[in-house]
């Protein structure tokens, strides 16, 4: 599901105008990736980087090549386990922001309990960092 440039240049621009749409681009990737939809979290990856920290950034703290990382988030790329979970500790460390993965088992559970006792549902739960 290749985004056009327009769209890409609109993502872009409202995540570097709203830090509620920048945290759910984030979000959306890290779930796409957990549910198995892998080309089109690392596409939202992809546009995260660009519309915030940036390639040349991201390249200097992983001390990847800017290059490998363009190729990692590609269509065909392929990224490590390592690498890939460095680059997502950094972009949550970037936004302020730490993701938790929680069980489906804990989510049902959390749907059952009384009102003023439930959490958040879903597989990622954000907790800004303050």
């Amino acid at each position: 599901m290749a985004l056009t440039k327009d769209v890409r240049e609109t993502v872009q621009a409202d995540a570097k105008r709203d830090p509620a749409f920048r945290r759910g681009l984030l979000s959306d990737a890290l779930e796409s990736l957990l549910s198995g939809e892998v080309t089109l979290g690392k596409e939202l990856l992809r546009d995260y980087i660009n519309a915030t920290v940036g390639f040349p950034k991201l390249a200097a703290h992983t001390k990847i090549h800017a290059k490998t990382l363009h190729q990692m988030f590609g269509p065909r790329g392929n990224p490590t386990a390592n690498n890939l979970f460095e680059i997502v500790a950094y972009l949550q460390h970037a936004e302020g922001v730490r993701f938790e993965v929680r069980s489906g088992r804990a989510a049902l559970r959390a749907k059952h309990r009384p009102l003023g006792m439930r959490q958040p549902l879903g597989l990622l739960r954000r907790r800004n960092k303050k």
